[in-house]
């Protein structure tokens, strides 16, 4: 579980896909720097592999979908147990041709703000602490 008072969006098949992402733009970027068209290109080749990694991560439920995930599912190695249905709102998965039907499995909205009472420190000064401050981005 994590340790965090709400779900950062963490995954596996974010963190990979990062990963794949950043060592293509430094090829590419290298590319640049060296005026080499084949650098170039294969930086570019490198970040689209690094989008179907990480397509191929979220679809095999490493990723997450659209809104809040479950709370014993915040942690980043957790898989995700609606990527079989797919996600509503999701172009990943509307790509893969998986459709959620309306009314199963749970749902991407969230039931509401969720406000824990009491004081946190921050910076030598007490602030009322909310968590879930972040719902509706």
């Amino acid at each position: 579980m994590s340790a965090h008072q709400y779900d950062h969006g963490h995954t596996v098949a974010g963190w990979v896909g990062t990963g794949i992402g950043s060592v293509g733009a430094v090829v590419a970027g290298a590319g640049v720097c060296f005026v080499s068209g084949v650098l170039i290109a294969g930086g570019f080749a490198i970040g689209v592999v690094g989008l179907l990694v990480t397509w191929a991560l979220h679809l095999a439920g490493w990723g997450k979908g659209p809104g809040i995930r479950p709370r014993e599912e915040w942690g980043w190695r957790a898989r995700d147990s609606g990527a079989r249905a797919g996600h509503d709102e999701c172009l990943g998965c509307r790509l893969a041709g998986r459709r959620r039907k309306a009314g199963s499995g749970r749902t991407a909205e969230p039931a509401g703000r969720l406000v824990v009472r009491g004081d946190v420190s921050v910076g030598g000064e007490s602030e009322p602490a909310a968590v879930g401050a972040d719902v509706g981005r």
